[in-house]
C-alpha cells in the first residue's frame, strides 16, 4: 500500500501532533492509542498515515541504527515516499522503519518534506543546518555551564552579559529574567537582588534603589554663563550666617539681622536660569537634588553651586527677602531684592553655642515668637527622631540629630521668608506655586512620641496650587517654598516669577505656573522614595556589619501581637513581636536577630523592658 493511497484502517501507524499513535477505530473519528496509555478521539484530517499497519503496539517502535549519511548521498536532489526511504535505510517497510525513517525527515538534518515526497536537502543545506545546530548546542552548553557557576557562586567576568536582564530586573528596568526563570525562582526585584548578592555579582554596599525608582544617575554637562550686570543691594555691612549640617556642600540660604530687621539670604539662580533656558529645563526634569548616604547628584550641574552657593564666593549674589513682625509676631513690611551679601558658614552645633552672642541671641528671640505664633494657630509639632546617614570610605555612619535651637532658628527663619514670599506675591499680584495643607482631623497636640507618630498620620499631604491656601500643618495662613532654588525646582520657580516682577518683565501665567508644578510632582515623589528607601538600604547594611547590635525603642502603636517600635538611634521603624501586651510608650532593649538586604527588613527581638 502506498502512502498516497492515504489508507487508514484499525492498527495503522499515524503521526498525531508529531508523536506516533495507534489506530484503534476508525468511523466519523479516529480513536487513538496514545504513547503512556491515554487515548484520543480525532477528524481524520489531525492525522498522517505513517504506515498501515498491523502495528499492534507502540512499545513495538524501539530505535533503530542507520546510515543516513549514505542514503542521502544515493539520494542526492530526489524525491521519494516514507516506504521508499524507510526500504532503502532498513531493506525493510514496517511500522517500525517507517517511523525510524520518520524521525530522520523529522529531524530536518539530512531529509525533510512528507510522508509522499521526502527529498534530501543538498550540501549547502546540509552544512548550514549543522553549523547552526553545533552553535545552538555550543550556547545551551555555555548556558548550562554559566547556570552550574551561578549555583555554586564561582561567576566569571564575562558572565556580566548573561546577568544583564538579572541586573535590570534588580534595578527595576526590566522584568523577566532567563536565569532566574530556569532556576524556578519568581522575577521580582528583590529575588534578583538576592541572588546577585548570593553569587558574588554584588557587594552588600549596591544600592538599586535610585534606578529602581526610575533615577538616572547622572547628570547632562551643562555650561554655566556669568551673570547679568544688574543693580543689587549692597548688604555686604550685615553679618550674614549660613548655618546647616556639618558637611553641608551647597548653602543656599543665610540669615541675618539688621536692627529688628530680618534678611534671609537665599542663592540667587534665577540669574543664571530663567525660564525655557538650558538650565531651567534641565532643573524642571531633575525636579529636585536627590541626597542619597554615598552620593548628592544635584538638581543643577555642580559648577551652578560653586558659583552661586552662599559663602562660596565673594561677595555672593542673592535674593534677598527683608522683613519686620508686627506687634502679633506676622511678617510685614516685606522687600524683595537682587543683593550682594558676605556669608560666614556655620554648622549647626557651631551656631548652638553662638546662641548668647549677638545677632544670634536676638534672631532667637524673634523666631521664637515667630514660632509661638504659629502653634497659637494649630501649627502640628511632630519631633519624631532624626539621624544622618553617611557612608565615607565604604564605612556606614549613622549619627542622631539632637533637638538643636540653632536648627529650629534656621527652620522658623525659612518658614518667615516663605510667608514673605507669598505674601509678596499676592501683594504684587505675582501667579506663584503656594503650598497649602488641609488640617487634621483632630487638633489635638502629641505630648509624646506615640501621639505625634498618630498625629503626623492624621496630615493629609500638602499641596502645590496656583492661588493661596492655609497651610494647617505649619500654621500659616499663606506660604511658598522659596528657600532651596539649588535643590528644589519649584523653589527656583518661585524665584523666576520674583525676578521677573523685579526687572518690569512680565511672570510666566498661572497655567505655565501649573504646568511646571505638574512637571515637577511627576518627579518628586520618586525622588524622596529613592532617598527614602536608600536610607533604609544602607541601614540594613550597617546593621548587617554589627549582627550583635543592640539598643533601644519605644513602642508608638499595636497591630494585634506586633507592636510598631521607633529606634531613636536608627531612625528606624520596626514592627516586633510582642510577647506581652505593654502600654504605648514604653522604652525597650532590642537585640537584632537578623537582616534580610534585599527585602529591606532587619529583624529584632526584645530583650527586656527599660522603663
Amino acid at each position: 500500500i502506498r502512502m498516497n493511497d492515504n489508507l487508514i484502517k484499525a492498527n495503522s501507524l499515524v503521526l498525531y501532533k508529531s508523536r506516533p499513535a495507534r489506530v484503534v477505530s476508525v468511523g466519523d473519528k479516529i480513536e487513538l492509542a496514545l504513547e503512556g496509555g491515554g487515548a484520543q478521539r480525532v477528524r481524520p484530517k489531525d492525522v498522517m498515515l505513517l504506515h498501515p499497519g498491523p502495528l499492534t503496539s507502540l512499545g513495538e517502535l524501539v530505535p533503530q541504527e542507520s546510515e543516513a549519511a549514505l542514503a542521502w548521498e544515493l539520494l542526492e536532489d530526489g524525491s521519494v515516499t516514507l516506504q521508499d526511504l524507510s526500504e532503502l535505510l532498513f531493506d525493510a517497510y514496517s511500522p517500525l522503519t517507517a517511523w525510524a525513517a520518520w524521525q530522520l525527515v523529522d529531524e530536518g538534518l539530512y531529509f525533510q518534506g512528507s510522508p509522499e515526497a521526502i527529498r534530501a536537502r543538498s550540501a549547502e543545506e546540509l552544512r548550514q543546518t549543522r553549523e547552526a545546530r553545533e552553535a545552538k548546542a555550543a550556547q545551551r552548553q555555555a548556558w548550562e555551564a554559566f547556570v552550574g557557576r551561578v549555583q555554586e557562586a564561582r561567576l566569571l567576568p564575562d558572565d556580566n552579559d548573561r546577568l544583564a536582564d538579572v541586573v535590570a530586573l534588580a534595578e527595576g528596568r526590566g522584568s523577566q529574567s532567563r536565569l532566574l526563570k530556569t532556576l524556578a525562582i519568581p522575577a521580582t526585584p528583590e529575588n534578583a537582588h538576592a541572588l546577585l548578592l548570593r553569587t558574588g555579582w554584588w557587594e552588600e554596599s549596591v544600592n538599586p534603589y535610585p534606578r529602581r525608582c526610575g533615577q538616572t544617575m547622572e547628570r547632562t554637562p551643562l555650561a554655566i554663563g556669568e551673570l547679568p550686570e544688574e543693580e543689587r543691594l549692597d548688604l555686604r555691612h550685615l553679618d550674614a550666617f549660613a548655618i546647616d549640617d556639618e558637611g553641608n556642600q551647597d548653602p543656599d540660604d543665610a540669615v541675618s539681622l539688621d536692627g529688628d530687621r530680618i534678611w534671609v539670604h537665599v542663592a540667587d539662580v534665577a540669574a543664571l536660569s530663567p525660564p525655557d533656558s538650558p538650565l531651567d529645563l534641565a532643573a524642571r526634569d531633575a525636579g529636585a537634588t536627590l541626597y542619597l548616604p554615598e552620593r548628592t547628584l544635584t538638581m543643577l550641574p555642580v559648577r551652578a553651586t560653586e558659583l552661586l552657593g552662599l559663602g562660596l564666593q565673594e561677595p555672593s549674589p542673592s535674593l534677598s527677602f527683608g522683613f519686620s513682625l508686627d506687634a502679633d509676631a506676622a511678617v510685614s513690611d516685606v522687600v524683595v531684592r537682587p543683593s550682594l551679601v558676605r556669608v560666614t558658614r556655620l554648622s549647626y552645633a557651631q551656631a548652638e553655642k553662638r546662641l548668647h552672642e549677638e545677632p544670634f541671641a536676638r534672631l532667637l528671640r524673634l523666631t521664637e515668637e515667630f514660632r509661638a505664633r504659629r502653634l497659637a494657630r494649630g501649627a502640628a509639632v511632630i519631633e519624631l527622631p532624626e539621624v544622618k546617614i553617611r557612608l565615607r570610605d565604604g564605612e556606614v555612619s549613622i549619627q542622631e540629630l539632637p533637638p538643636l535651637r540653632s536648627r529650629r532658628l534656621v527652620t522658623e527663619a525659612m518658614l518667615m521668608a516663605g510667608a514673605a514670599a507669598a505674601q509678596f506675591a499676592i501683594t504684587h499680584k505675582i501667579p506663584f506655586p503656594f503650598t497649602a495643607q488641609a488640617p487634621p482631623e483632630t487638633q489635638q497636640q502629641p505630648t509624646d512620641l506615640a501621639s505625634a507618630f498618630a498625629y503626623r498620620k492624621s496630615f493629609q499631604r500638602s499641596q502645590n496650587l496656583s492661588s493661596p491656601a492655609p497651610h494647617a500643618g505649619l500654621g500659616l495662613a499663606m506660604y511658598a517654598r522659596a528657600t532651596s532654588p539649588l535643590r528644589r525646582y519649584l523653589d527656583l520657580v518661585v524665584h523666576q516669577q520674583l525676578r521677573a516682577f523685579l526687572r518690569g518683565a512680565a511672570p510666566l501665567d498661572a497655567e505655565a505656573v501649573l504646568a511646571r508644578v505638574g512637571a515637577a510632582e511627576a518627579v518628586i515623589d520618586g525622588i524622596r522614595r529613592a532617598e527614602r528607601l536608600s536610607n533604609r538600604h544602607w541601614t540594613c547594611v550597617y546593621l548587617q556589619r554589627k549582627p550583635d547590635w543592640q539598643g533601644s525603642a519605644i513602642l508608638v502603636e499595636q497591630r494585634g501581637r506586633r507592636g510598631l517600635f521607633v529606634i531613636p538611634a536608627l531612625g528606624l521603624e520596626a514592627s516586633i513581636l510582642l510577647e506581652q501586651e505593654l502600654p504605648l510608650n514604653s522604652t525597650v532593649s532590642l537585640a537584632l536577630s537578623s537582616v534580610n538586604l534585599p527585602e529591606l527588613q532587619a529583624h529584632f527581638v526584645i530583650r527586656h523592658r527599660e522603663d
